[in-house]
């Protein structure tokens, strides 16, 4: 019966998505680096942490008032509460009771729930025991009355921060990367310690007439000495003493520069993963941003048009010399191959990013980012360029939103405004931003005053407006020329007079600034004129 009652109960917490929703609050809380409720909590934590720190140090000379007495039971009934949600989450209990029950259903062999609650044990001692939960306990401890003797441990709460700063872990894994060579060299220098403070006891004992009193005496000199710092508080009165410290001395300077060494390269090795971490931060600060992948000539341009729109965004490219040049203007780059799943969902394609410009000067690799964008993130936009015709199709197939074919576009501007030097130099302003007038798009209504118009009766040239082209989904207008084909509509470059406007049609045109306002305002009280919706 009671095995029953068990496993019940984990059917009903794998099942229970009120259950579900309260551990993947916590673990976005506590656990997930790409969380911003985390990086809330985190900042919460360290200022807690510093404040209680203060408040245990003010407590050595004065006598706490009652309201810091009740802020310190506060603080530590947050820490114990962290400690048991942080073992909570280490491991999942009713998937443990449940595989091993299916396991034995399936041999049909009997379900001991005494073997399992031994196995959930053992994962909750094991996180125990991991350094970052040990750390949580110290701090924990010297908070009670009866363990006063242990308020040294307090110091134990500094090292909480380990948990809140990214840069800190890093240098710790930064060091566990270098293990060998540091136990090596530690094993060397207690060797060296060992050797230095037993001969200086023998040379330096008050029988001989120095001033190493005991062999706690020895070992404090020989650290000191081993450091080069040498306090002067003791020292050599004999020449082998002297020797000894002259020896000391030199394998200390020996020993500091292996040390240094051994974390330069680890720091060497590791920087590019230091870059990459303060870049994810601040990716981690944005609520929106857009990924470019390719720094060449068309990335740079997308990449310094989102700059002068204030739009937040990110490159992302295996060339040195462009990560180089990103670096130089001040961009946030990522030295990584895009179309590699951990790159894009480091850079946060599913965290954060709104859209995915495939700009690389290659179509087969665009073709790779694209796919990798769309499997990891379906909803994703992703704007891709393609170089080659023939290579249009096989973007829509991988996932792209939108093609662009920057070479064809220039090709249809030129042959169609070669003749019209205004135009042609109105579109060069433009691309440079070497003049006032912009490029906007304005949406043909319902009701409005210009559906059903053509083009010549619009009258742009009156209104001082040029326009560029129509975005439309409408078959009808499929009969006309330079049609582009952009997904699941066409693009009509620069459409005939009789070309007609319908409902949903976008207007691309050129001109200054307060023309186009004009015009679509008039757009707008035309279609409340007539008292209908967009």
């Amino acid at each position: 019966m009671f095995t029953r009652l068990i496993v019940y109960f984990a059917y009903f917490l794998k099942t229970s998505k009120r259950y579900q929703r309260a551990k993947l609050f916590f673990y976005d809380l506590l656990e997930n680096p790409n969380s911003r409720l985390k990086s809330y909590f985190d900042v919460f934590m360290i200022c807690l942490v510093m404040l209680s720190v203060f408040l245990l140090i003010y407590e050595v000379d004065h006598k706490l008032d009652a309201g810091a007495v009740l802020f310190e039971h506060c603080v530590i009934s947050l820490f114990i509460a962290e400690y048991l949600l942080r073992g909570w989450l280490y491991s999942d209990n009713h998937k443990i009771i449940l595989e091993h029950y299916e396991k034995a259903d399936y041999l049909n062999l009997s379900f001991r729930p005494g073997k399992v609650a031994m196995i959930i044990l053992a994962k909750k001692i094991e996180y125990v025991f991991t350094p970052l939960a040990l750390i949580d306990l110290l701090a924990i401890l010297p908070t009670y009355r009866l363990l006063r003797v242990m308020r040294i441990l307090l110091l134990f709460r500094l090292f909480k921060l380990f948990r809140y700063f990214n840069s800190i872990k890093l240098f710790a894994n930064i060091l566990a990367s270098k293990r060998f060579e540091l136990i090596t060299l530690g094993i060397f220098l207690g060797f060296l310690v060992f050797v230095g403070s037993t001969a200086i006891y023998l040379f330096e004992n008050p029988a001989n007439g120095g001033q190493v009193k005991n062999l706690f005496d020895s070992f404090y000199w020989a650290i000191v000495t081993v450091a080069t710092v040498g306090y002067g508080d003791i020292s050599p009165q004999t020449t082998g003493g002297r020797i000894v410290a002259m020896v000391l001395i030199l394998a200390g300077l020996g020993v500091l520069s292996f040390l240094v060494s051994i974390i330069v390269t680890a720091f060497n090795e590791e920087i590019e993963a230091l870059r990459e971490n303060s870049i994810y931060t601040e990716l981690n600060r944005f609520d929106h941003f857009i990924i470019i992948c390719g720094f060449g000539r068309v990335g740079q341009h997308i990449a310094r048009q989102l700059e002068k729109d204030k739009q937040n965004f990110v490159v992302i490219d295996p060339r040195e010399s462009y990560i180089l040049k990103a670096k130089r203007l001040g961009f946030l780059f990522i030295h990584a191959d895009a179309s590699k799943n951990d790159v894009m969902h480091n850079a946060g394609i599913n965290n954060g990013a709104t859209t995915v410009i495939c700009a690389t000067g290659d179509d087969v690799i665009n073709v790779y980012i694209t796919l990798t964008s769309r499997h990891l993130n379906p909803e994703i936009r992703i704007i891709s360029r393609a170089n080659n015709q023939d290579n249009v199709k096989k973007l829509y197939q991988a996932g792209a939103s939108n093609v662009i074919q920057p070479f064809e576009i220039a090709g249809m501007a030129v042959a169609e405004y070669i003749g019209q030097p205004v135009a042609f130099e109105a579109i060069l302003g433009i691309i440079r931003e070497e003049s006032h007038i912009i490029m906007e798009t304005l949406c043909v209504h319902p009701g409005s005053l210009i559906e059903g118009m053509n083009i010549a009766e619009v009258g742009f040239e009156q209104r001082k407006l040029m326009l560029m082209g129509i975005v439309s989904a409408n078959p009808v207008h499929q009969k006309h020329k330079n049609s582009y084909p952009i997904k699941n509509q066409h693009f009509y470059f620069n459409p005939e007079p009789h070309f007609v406007l319908r409902d949903g049609d976008l207007l691309v045109v050129i001109g200054r600034e307060y023309a186009i306002d004009y015009f679509r305002d008039q757009i707008e009280k035309s279609r409340l004129k007539n008292g209908r919706k967009q």
